[in-house]
Protein backbone atom coordinates (compact mmCIF):
# COMPACT_ATOMS: atom_id res chain seq x y z
CA UNK A 1 0.00 0.00 0.00
CA UNK A 2 1.14 3.54 -0.74
CA UNK A 3 3.18 5.12 2.07
CA UNK A 4 0.86 7.72 3.65
CA UNK A 5 3.80 9.58 5.16
CA UNK A 6 5.23 10.70 1.82
CA UNK A 7 5.13 14.43 1.23
CA UNK A 8 2.40 15.56 -1.17
CA UNK A 9 3.26 17.32 -4.39
CA UNK A 10 2.09 20.68 -3.03
CA UNK A 11 4.39 20.55 0.01
CA UNK A 12 7.40 22.86 0.09
CA UNK A 13 10.51 20.96 -1.06
CA UNK A 14 13.48 21.33 -3.35
CA UNK A 15 11.84 19.13 -5.97
CA UNK A 16 8.20 18.18 -6.59
CA UNK A 17 7.17 14.85 -5.10
CA UNK A 18 4.41 12.78 -6.73
CA UNK A 19 1.17 12.70 -4.73
CA UNK A 20 0.04 9.14 -3.91
CA UNK A 21 -3.57 8.16 -4.41
CA UNK A 22 -5.82 5.12 -4.06
CA UNK A 23 -9.01 4.48 -6.02
CA UNK A 24 -11.86 2.66 -4.29
CA UNK A 25 -15.60 2.25 -4.18
CA UNK A 26 -18.43 1.20 -1.90
CA UNK A 27 -21.18 -0.52 -3.93
CA UNK A 28 -19.81 1.36 -6.97
CA UNK A 29 -20.02 4.80 -5.35
CA UNK A 30 -16.40 5.61 -6.18
CA UNK A 31 -13.74 7.82 -4.64
CA UNK A 32 -10.20 9.07 -5.02
CA UNK A 33 -8.43 8.60 -1.67
CA UNK A 34 -5.65 11.15 -1.01
CA UNK A 35 -3.28 10.35 1.88
CA UNK A 36 -2.37 13.75 3.36
CA UNK A 37 -1.72 13.33 7.13
CA UNK A 38 -0.48 16.90 7.66
CA UNK A 39 -3.22 18.43 5.45
CA UNK A 40 -0.73 20.13 3.14
CA UNK A 41 -2.69 19.76 -0.09
CA UNK A 42 -4.67 22.83 -1.18
CA UNK A 43 -7.81 20.81 -1.84
CA UNK A 44 -9.67 23.55 -3.64
CA UNK A 45 -12.83 23.07 -5.69
CA UNK A 46 -11.02 23.24 -9.05
CA UNK A 47 -8.58 20.53 -8.00
CA UNK A 48 -11.39 18.28 -6.78
CA UNK A 49 -13.42 18.76 -9.96
CA UNK A 50 -10.40 17.90 -12.10
CA UNK A 51 -9.56 14.81 -10.04
CA UNK A 52 -13.14 13.57 -10.29
CA UNK A 53 -13.49 14.29 -14.00
CA UNK A 54 -13.61 10.97 -15.86
CA UNK A 55 -11.66 12.38 -18.81
CA UNK A 56 -9.30 15.02 -17.37
CA UNK A 57 -8.59 13.28 -14.08
CA UNK A 58 -8.91 9.93 -12.36
CA UNK A 59 -12.70 9.90 -12.33
CA UNK A 60 -14.81 9.56 -9.16
CA UNK A 61 -17.99 10.64 -7.40
CA UNK A 62 -15.88 12.33 -4.71
CA UNK A 63 -12.54 12.76 -2.97
CA UNK A 64 -11.59 11.42 0.47
CA UNK A 65 -8.62 13.22 2.00
CA UNK A 66 -6.99 11.16 4.80
CA UNK A 67 -5.67 13.62 7.39
CA UNK A 68 -5.33 14.04 11.11
CA UNK A 69 -8.16 16.15 12.49
CA UNK A 70 -5.69 18.37 14.33
CA UNK A 71 -3.76 19.02 11.13
CA UNK A 72 -6.95 20.17 9.40
CA UNK A 73 -7.49 22.60 12.26
CA UNK A 74 -3.91 23.87 12.01
CA UNK A 75 -4.25 24.41 8.26
CA UNK A 76 -7.58 26.22 8.60
CA UNK A 77 -9.59 23.54 6.78
CA UNK A 78 -11.66 23.02 9.94
CA UNK A 79 -12.47 25.82 12.35
CA UNK A 80 -13.27 23.46 15.23
CA UNK A 81 -13.31 19.75 15.98
CA UNK A 82 -16.76 18.23 15.32
CA UNK A 83 -18.60 16.42 18.12
CA UNK A 84 -16.66 13.46 19.48
CA UNK A 85 -13.65 13.96 17.19
CA UNK A 86 -10.18 14.10 18.78
CA UNK A 87 -7.22 15.92 17.28
CA UNK A 88 -5.35 12.63 16.71
CA UNK A 89 -8.27 10.94 14.94
CA UNK A 90 -8.03 10.17 11.25
CA UNK A 91 -10.49 12.51 9.58
CA UNK A 92 -12.40 11.91 6.34
CA UNK A 93 -12.26 15.29 4.60
CA UNK A 94 -14.92 14.53 2.00
CA UNK A 95 -15.57 16.55 -1.15
CA UNK A 96 -18.31 16.00 -3.71
CA UNK A 97 -17.36 15.64 -7.35
CA UNK A 98 -18.29 19.29 -8.04
CA UNK A 99 -15.80 20.44 -5.41
CA UNK A 100 -18.33 21.24 -2.70
CA UNK A 101 -17.83 20.08 0.87
CA UNK A 102 -20.15 17.43 2.30
CA UNK A 103 -20.71 16.60 5.94
CA UNK A 104 -20.81 12.85 5.63
CA UNK A 105 -20.69 9.91 3.20
CA UNK A 106 -21.63 6.41 4.37
CA UNK A 107 -20.02 4.58 1.44
CA UNK A 108 -17.00 6.85 1.72
CA UNK A 109 -16.51 6.00 5.40
CA UNK A 110 -16.34 2.29 4.56
CA UNK A 111 -13.71 2.91 1.88
CA UNK A 112 -11.86 5.30 4.21
CA UNK A 113 -11.83 2.70 7.01
CA UNK A 114 -10.67 0.00 4.59
CA UNK A 115 -7.79 2.21 3.45
CA UNK A 116 -6.76 3.13 7.01
CA UNK A 117 -6.70 -0.54 8.00
CA UNK A 118 -4.63 -1.88 5.10
CA UNK A 119 -2.30 1.15 5.05
CA UNK A 120 -1.39 0.50 8.69
CA UNK A 121 -2.76 3.81 9.96
CA UNK A 122 -4.73 1.82 12.55
CA UNK A 123 -3.98 -1.60 14.02
CA UNK A 124 -7.39 -2.57 15.34
CA UNK A 125 -10.60 -3.59 13.59
CA UNK A 126 -12.71 -1.11 15.53
CA UNK A 127 -11.84 2.58 15.56
CA UNK A 128 -13.33 6.05 15.16
CA UNK A 129 -13.35 8.05 11.94
CA UNK A 130 -13.72 11.81 12.17
CA UNK A 131 -16.24 13.51 9.85
CA UNK A 132 -17.87 16.91 9.68
CA UNK A 133 -21.02 15.23 11.02
CA UNK A 134 -19.09 14.02 14.07
CA UNK A 135 -17.23 10.88 15.08
CA UNK A 136 -18.28 7.68 13.32
CA UNK A 137 -17.24 4.37 14.96
CA UNK A 138 -16.43 1.70 12.39
CA UNK A 139 -15.90 -2.05 12.58
CA UNK A 140 -13.90 -3.89 9.93
CA UNK A 141 -15.34 -7.41 9.95
CA UNK A 142 -13.10 -8.79 7.20
CA UNK A 143 -10.31 -7.20 5.20
CA UNK A 144 -7.58 -7.76 2.65
CA UNK A 145 -5.76 -5.49 0.21
CA UNK A 146 -8.68 -5.31 -2.21
CA UNK A 147 -11.88 -6.14 -0.30
CA UNK A 148 -13.43 -5.39 3.08
CA UNK A 149 -16.71 -5.81 4.93
CA UNK A 150 -17.29 -2.74 7.09
CA UNK A 151 -20.06 -1.48 9.34
CA UNK A 152 -20.45 2.15 10.37
CA UNK A 153 -22.41 3.58 13.26
CA UNK A 154 -24.15 6.42 11.46
CA UNK A 155 -25.41 8.40 14.44
CA UNK A 156 -28.89 9.76 15.03
CA UNK A 157 -31.35 9.67 12.14
CA UNK A 158 -33.81 12.57 12.36
CA UNK A 159 -37.05 12.38 10.38
CA UNK A 160 -38.47 15.76 9.39
CA UNK A 161 -41.35 17.19 7.43
CA UNK A 162 -42.87 16.11 4.14
CA UNK A 163 -41.69 17.74 0.94
CA UNK A 164 -41.52 17.24 -2.82
CA UNK A 165 -38.70 16.81 -5.33
CA UNK A 166 -39.16 17.36 -9.06
CA UNK A 167 -36.94 15.27 -11.33
CA UNK A 168 -37.40 15.22 -15.13
CA UNK A 169 -40.83 16.91 -14.73
CA UNK A 170 -42.10 14.24 -12.34
CA UNK A 171 -42.92 15.07 -8.72
CA UNK A 172 -41.93 12.75 -5.90
CA UNK A 173 -43.28 13.18 -2.39
CA UNK A 174 -40.98 12.24 0.44
CA UNK A 175 -39.75 12.71 3.99
CA UNK A 176 -36.88 15.01 4.90
CA UNK A 177 -34.23 13.05 6.79
CA UNK A 178 -31.07 14.30 8.50
CA UNK A 179 -28.26 11.72 8.68
CA UNK A 180 -25.60 14.33 9.34
CA UNK A 181 -26.36 15.56 5.82
CA UNK A 182 -29.76 16.36 4.25
CA UNK A 183 -31.97 13.92 2.33
CA UNK A 184 -35.43 13.63 0.86
CA UNK A 185 -36.41 9.95 0.95
CA UNK A 186 -39.29 9.27 -1.43
CA UNK A 187 -41.07 5.94 -0.93
CA UNK A 188 -43.22 5.59 -4.06
CA UNK A 189 -46.40 3.56 -3.64
CA UNK A 190 -46.72 0.74 -6.16
CA UNK A 191 -43.22 1.25 -7.57
CA UNK A 192 -41.66 -2.04 -8.67
CA UNK A 193 -37.93 -2.69 -9.05
CA UNK A 194 -38.37 -2.87 -12.85
CA UNK A 195 -40.25 0.44 -12.96
CA UNK A 196 -37.63 2.02 -10.69
CA UNK A 197 -34.89 0.98 -13.11
CA UNK A 198 -36.76 2.65 -15.99
CA UNK A 199 -37.21 6.05 -14.31
CA UNK A 200 -35.53 9.11 -15.85
CA UNK A 201 -33.52 10.69 -13.03
CA UNK A 202 -31.44 13.00 -15.23
CA UNK A 203 -31.68 16.73 -15.79
CA UNK A 204 -31.31 17.98 -12.24
CA UNK A 205 -33.45 18.12 -9.11
CA UNK A 206 -35.77 20.91 -7.92
CA UNK A 207 -36.33 21.07 -4.15
CA UNK A 208 -37.93 23.38 -1.60
CA UNK A 209 -35.14 25.92 -1.03
CA UNK A 210 -36.64 26.90 2.31
CA UNK A 211 -36.38 23.37 3.65
CA UNK A 212 -33.13 22.52 1.83
CA UNK A 213 -31.14 25.77 1.51
CA UNK A 214 -27.96 23.87 0.66
CA UNK A 215 -29.61 21.17 -1.45
CA UNK A 216 -30.15 17.53 -0.55
CA UNK A 217 -29.70 13.99 -1.78
CA UNK A 218 -32.92 12.51 -3.14
CA UNK A 219 -33.71 8.81 -2.81
CA UNK A 220 -36.40 7.09 -4.90
CA UNK A 221 -37.39 3.88 -3.11
CA UNK A 222 -39.77 0.97 -3.67
CA UNK A 223 -42.09 0.06 -0.79
CA UNK A 224 -40.49 -2.39 1.61
CA UNK A 225 -41.35 -6.07 1.31
CA UNK A 226 -40.98 -8.71 4.03
CA UNK A 227 -37.65 -10.51 3.71
CA UNK A 228 -37.05 -14.23 3.46
CA UNK A 229 -33.60 -13.70 4.98
CA UNK A 230 -33.71 -14.34 8.71
CA UNK A 231 -31.07 -11.66 9.33
CA UNK A 232 -33.21 -8.80 7.98
CA UNK A 233 -36.84 -7.80 8.37
CA UNK A 234 -37.49 -6.14 5.01
CA UNK A 235 -36.03 -5.67 1.56
CA UNK A 236 -36.30 -2.75 -0.89
CA UNK A 237 -34.73 -1.17 -3.96
CA UNK A 238 -33.39 2.36 -4.34
CA UNK A 239 -31.87 4.84 -6.78
CA UNK A 240 -30.35 8.13 -5.66
CA UNK A 241 -29.48 11.55 -7.03
CA UNK A 242 -26.73 13.17 -4.95
CA UNK A 243 -26.27 16.92 -4.63
CA UNK A 244 -23.11 18.05 -6.33
CA UNK A 245 -22.77 14.79 -8.26
CA UNK A 246 -26.00 13.66 -9.98
CA UNK A 247 -27.18 10.07 -9.96
CA UNK A 248 -24.71 7.67 -8.38
CA UNK A 249 -24.68 3.90 -8.13
CA UNK A 250 -25.10 4.07 -4.36
CA UNK A 251 -25.23 6.49 -1.42
CA UNK A 252 -24.54 5.28 2.13
CA UNK A 253 -26.28 8.06 4.02
CA UNK A 254 -29.12 7.86 1.50
CA UNK A 255 -29.55 4.17 2.23
CA UNK A 256 -29.90 4.95 5.93
CA UNK A 257 -32.35 7.78 5.21
CA UNK A 258 -34.40 5.53 2.95
CA UNK A 259 -34.51 2.68 5.47
CA UNK A 260 -35.59 4.97 8.32
CA UNK A 261 -38.27 6.70 6.24
CA UNK A 262 -39.60 3.43 4.83
CA UNK A 263 -39.80 1.86 8.28
CA UNK A 264 -41.61 4.95 9.60
CA UNK A 265 -44.13 4.51 6.79
CA UNK A 266 -44.86 1.09 8.27
CA UNK A 267 -45.22 2.66 11.76
CA UNK A 268 -41.94 1.10 12.86
CA UNK A 269 -39.18 3.00 14.63
CA UNK A 270 -36.65 0.19 14.35
CA UNK A 271 -35.81 -2.74 12.13
CA UNK A 272 -33.24 -4.20 9.79
CA UNK A 273 -33.55 -3.49 6.09
CA UNK A 274 -31.61 -4.85 3.10
CA UNK A 275 -31.60 -2.45 0.16
CA UNK A 276 -30.47 -3.13 -3.38
CA UNK A 277 -28.98 -0.23 -5.32
CA UNK A 278 -27.51 -0.34 -8.84
CA UNK A 279 -24.08 -0.87 -7.28
CA UNK A 280 -24.95 -3.78 -5.01
CA UNK A 281 -26.55 -4.66 -1.67
CA UNK A 282 -26.17 -3.29 1.85
CA UNK A 283 -27.95 -3.71 5.17
CA UNK A 284 -29.13 -1.04 7.57
CA UNK A 285 -30.08 -1.68 11.18
CA UNK A 286 -32.22 1.23 12.39
CA UNK A 287 -32.59 1.63 16.16
CA UNK A 288 -34.04 4.19 18.53
CA UNK A 289 -30.73 6.02 19.00
CA UNK A 290 -28.63 5.23 15.94
CA UNK A 291 -28.41 3.32 12.68
CA UNK A 292 -25.69 0.94 11.54
CA UNK A 293 -24.79 0.65 7.86
CA UNK A 294 -22.96 -2.49 6.76
CA UNK A 295 -21.59 -3.24 3.32
CA UNK A 296 -18.57 -3.86 1.13
CA UNK A 297 -15.56 -1.75 0.21
CA UNK A 298 -13.23 -2.35 -2.70
CA UNK A 299 -9.81 -0.81 -3.31
CA UNK A 300 -9.04 -1.16 -7.00
CA UNK A 301 -5.90 0.84 -7.81
CA UNK A 302 -3.06 2.85 -6.32
CA UNK A 303 -0.44 5.08 -7.85
CA UNK A 304 0.95 8.60 -8.03
CA UNK A 305 -0.30 11.86 -9.44
CA UNK A 306 2.70 13.19 -11.35
CA UNK A 307 3.87 16.74 -10.54
CA UNK A 308 2.05 19.26 -12.72
CA UNK A 309 -0.75 16.83 -13.56
CA UNK A 310 -3.48 19.41 -12.95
Amino acid sequence: MTDPARSPASASSTAPVPQPFVKGHGTQNDFVVLPDPAARIDLNADLVRTLCDRRRGLGADGVLRVARAGALIAQGVLTALPDGVAADDWFMDYRNGDGSIAEMCGNGVRVFAHYCRVAGLVDTDRFDVGTRAGSRPVTVHAVDESAADVSVEMGTVALGSQSVATIADRRYGGTAVDVGNPHLACIVDGLTPAALADLDLGGGVALDDGLFPHGANVEIVTPLQPSDDGDVDFHGHMRVVERGVGETRSCGTGLVAAAAAALAGLDRRAGTVAITVPGGDVSIAVGDRTAVLRGPSRLVARGDLVPGWA
